[in-house]
């Protein structure tokens, strides 16, 4: 909860999800734990502003920030999901990616940048929803029913917060739209073409609206009447959050992932370096739309949760700081966190993670290092291709995200880059960003989107202070370790062990030519 007129933080609640990982590759979650999770927060906020003597009754407007992509299809008459959320990380699409491929002129991953600014990828919803509509009989079952609604997260919390089944709004807003690869991002309108290639109903997608409209009123709990009314995917909301509304203004947010987005105003530009054009805003509905160029980074802090969930080298998040800060080097150790492929400049998903570089030296705070490193490794391949598409080098990075917290992190950022790295003292810019949306719709009106009246934000900065010849030289050695984590992986299934004795010429005849020359030994000796 933010004070409109100052963009104070004032209450706020978290709750970590529970990602699934049911098969090798594939990343879920449950939709009724995420809107679970959502009532809680809200409750649990309400509840810190009462203890502070603040009416909940002050509160005007709710706004709306997710994970972009994540795919939910739902029943309307029920309300219930037809199956876990496919989170946007996940790979288990590869197949259907290059089934499609074939159909495309020459296999090109980008015939439909110019229309939706992305390449085909894992990474966007309609491939997701490809797989769910190829592989989930219940929800073939209920598209043929006319039961069944598709949407990312956005859309699930608002049609459940609007009434659900008993009339909610089915609605997402032009910052999500544009990342489903369903979506042409210069009509603002779903793509009956783009419809038709993928095979997906038009009549299951959600109304596209502007990122900052009354969508409905809250239907229950203790925002009850409060109307929704921002609504921008995470990337987009921290851009926002961070006040970056001129053109060439960028800002990276450290999450699971790495994004970092540049805006380039009314303008969409396409990039010759691999990255990605995308919506930034729509604030109203009469108001223009403003484009981006996005680098995506895959594995960002989910690199931080894989030291401590899978190795188990840490207890909680925070101690790899402790461990990357005793050591103050990787001592030659390189990460190349590429779980689930590499995203942006590369889109390459036949990469895996390794780490290299290892002597019997290495031990547990020099892998933490260069997790933490690689994070930074990774930024700098993105600001790289921002920078030669824009034609101007960023001067400094404003950063956000709750892995901004950790200082060595932000140091090393700026070692890498050798620009200064900018942290906003309230690190929570996604969240702001969906306020200042909520608060400046019309019918709201209680949030200044002016330059003059934005309020100004304290910053904590941080400087290089490694020589830039360091810097490149660590940077060069990355670059090598990129290279060695690709071709890894084909959608090709290996061979799970035929049982005929002849699925290997050779083995079969040595077991036949045993067989009898058992026998035969067994005639002799009787």
């Amino acid at each position: 909860v933010f004070n409109a007129k100052t963009a104070e933080l004032l209450s706020h609640h978290q709750v970590e999800i529970q990602q699934k990982f049911p098969k090798e590759g594939w990343v879920e979650q449950d939709p009724k734990e995420i809107l679970k999770s959502v009532h809680e927060c809200v409750e649990r906020t309400c509840e810190k502003l009462q203890q502070l003597n603040i009416d909940i009754t002050n509160i005007k407007a709710i706004g709306v920030s997710n994970q972009r992509e994540t795919t939910v299809v739902w029943d309307k008459t029920t309300g219930e999901p037809l199956y876990n959320a496919i989170v946007w990380l996940d790979l288990r699409t590869q197949s259907t990616v290059e089934r499609l491929l074939k159909r495309i002129p020459g296999k090109n991953k980008t015939f439909f940048k110019f229309r939706t600014g992305l390449p085909l990828s894992t990474y966007f919803s309609a491939v997701k929803l490809r797989w769910l509509l190829d592989n989930v009989e219940e929800i073939r079952q209920a598209v043929d029913d006319g039961r069944a609604m598709f949407g990312t997260i956005d859309s699930w919390l608002i049609w459940v917060c609007i009434c659900g089944k008993n009339g909610g709004v089915h609605c997402t807003d032009v910052t999500n739209a544009s990342r489903t690869m369903l979506f042409n991002i210069h009509s603002l309108e779903w793509d009956p073409e783009l419809c038709q290639f993928f095979d997906i109903p038009m009549e299951i997608l959600p109304k596209v609206r502007s990122s900052s409209e009354i969508y409905g009123l809250m239907k229950s709990g203790a925002l009850t009447g409060v109307p929704i009314s921002g609504c921008l995917g995470d990337q987009s909301a921290a851009l926002v959050g961070q006040m970056c509304f001129r053109d060439g203004q960028a800002k990276n947010t450290y999450g699971t992932g790495c994004f970092l987005l540049c805006n380039t105003g009314q303008k969409s530009v396409f990039s010759e370096h691999g990255l990605l054009t995308t919506i930034a805003y729509k604030l109203g509905r009469d108001k223009p739309v403003c484009y981006a160029l996005e680098g995506s980074v895959a594995i960002a802090g989910a690199v931080v949760r894989w030291l401590r969930d899978n190795l188990g080298i840490v207890k909680t998040s925070q101690e790899v700081e402790k461990l990357a800060a005793e050591v103050g080097t990787s001592y030659g150790c390189y990460f190349v966190p590429a779980f689930s492929g590499l995203y942006a400049p590369y889109w390459e998903p036949s990469a895996r993670g390794i780490i290299c570089g290892l002597t019997q030296f290495t031990n547990k705070n020099h892998i933490a290092f260069a997790a933490l490193e690689a994070v930074c490794f990774q930024t700098r391949e993105i600001l790289d291709a921002i920078n030669k598409d824009c034609g101007i080098p960023l001067n400094q990075l404003q950063v956000d995200g709750g892995m901004t917290n950790n200082k060595v992190l932000m140091q090393l950022q700026s070692d890498i880059l050798c620009i200064p790295v900018v942290k906003p003292s309230m690190p929570e810019t996604t969240a702001l960003g969906a306020a200042m949306a909520a608060g400046a719709a019309e019918g709201v009106g209680i949030w200044s989107l002016n330059p003059g009246d934005l309020t100004a934000v304290t910053c904590e900065r941080f400087e290089p202070q490694i020589n830039p010849e360091e810097s490149e030289f660590r940077y060069a050695r990355w670059k090598k370790a990129v290279m060695k984590s690709m071709g890894w992986e084909t959608s090709e299934a290996p061979s799970n062990g035929d049982t005929s004795i002849f699925c290997s010429l050779p083995l079969g005849f040595f077991i036949m030519s045993s067989m009898i020359m058992l026998i035969g030994a067994k005639y002799v000796s009787g």
